[in-house]
């Protein structure tokens, strides 16, 4: 079984991605690691550079600003980084440069992969989310977050990034089967320092929206400080271990008070019913789970 790991990055340094942990916390399942680095402004080839695996295969590639269309952007890279797989890869293993693998779940993983490399069903596997927020000790617990994504695909040409790279599907735009592997993605998209958070927020936006929309819809105050109108729980379990030495750097502050959190009756109905019995209605997936 051969295995292929691959992401794409632009800016690591200006925005406070990390990438480095990211590609670390993959590398031991895999045989390759492909990444795709965008024109930056900062020093990102030097932190990927600064890895040293020689399973690292680093190419480069023009992004084109002036795609703003619902993140198509963020997918036709990442179909560009996938490309770049070795043909004879059985799986391809997608992380977001704001992404982490625990090494409690390589098991789980790799187990999974094994267990479903002769299955021509499984077309992909599933992880759960931890969303982090503020800070390291809070995980987003609302709907509006997304509980489970695609990051294991097999290597095959009609498996493609899907809208903004959240997920995949088929090129004839068919959901793919999966096999929930039971592991989980470390999500710190929105945990960094509030500086470093608004130059993210503002360079995500111009991925979707003209520059009329951001002066009209960006907060830069709400986003400086934090303030959110959503359910935020403590976390209760441990860090993958690569995000030790970023987790002791956290200098920043952030307050959460759940009292002034304001939801509306259904909000509120909604999320007790899930919390009792694990069910969220109306929930959007973007695949077909296998049992």
């Amino acid at each position: 079984m051969k295995v292929s790991g691959f992401t794409i990055i632009r800016n690591a340094e200006k925005f406070d991605y990390p990438v480095k942990e990211s590609i670390l916390s993959v590398l031991p399942l895999v045989d390759e690691f492909v990444v795709s680095i965008g024109q930056s402004d900062d020093n990102t080839e030097q932190i990927i550079r600064s890895i040293a695996s020689d399973k690292l295969k680093i190419v480069h590639s023009i992004w084109d600003d002036n795609l703003r269309e619902g993140g198509k952007l963020l997918s036709i890279e990442t179909n560009k980084a996938k490309a770049q797989i070795s043909p004879d890869a059985d799986w391809c293993f997608y992380i977001q440069s704001d992404e982490v693998v625990h090494e409690n779940d390589f098991d789980k993983i790799y187990s999974s992969m094994q267990k479903n490399l002769k299955n021509d069903k499984v077309e992909g596997l599933l992880f759960r989310y931890h969303h982090f927020f503020g800070n390291y000790d809070y995980v987003a617990v609302s709907r509006k977050w997304y509980r489970h994504e695609i990051r294991i695909i097999r290597n095959r040409s009609d498996i493609v990034s899907y809208k903004d790279a959240q997920g995949f599907r088929k090129t004839n735009n068919q959901k793919l089967k999966v096999i929930d592997t039971g592991a989980y993605i470390y999500h710190y998209g929105w945990v960094r320092h509030p500086f470093a958070q608004l130059e993210k927020q503002k360079h995500f936006h111009k991925l979707w929206h003209d520059d009329d929309w951001l002066q009209k819809n960006l907060d830069e105050k709400k986003i400086l400080n934090y303030e959110v109108n959503d359910l935020l729980e403590k976390f209760q379990g441990t860090h993958p271990s690569v995000m030790k030495e970023r987790i002791k750097l956290y200098n920043w502050h952030f307050d959460y008070d759940k009292n002034k959190v304001k939801l509306s009756l259904k909000e509120k109905f909604l999320h007790q019913l899930e919390s009792l019995t694990g069910w969220r209605i109306g929930e959007y997936k973007n695949f077909i789970l296998l049992k």
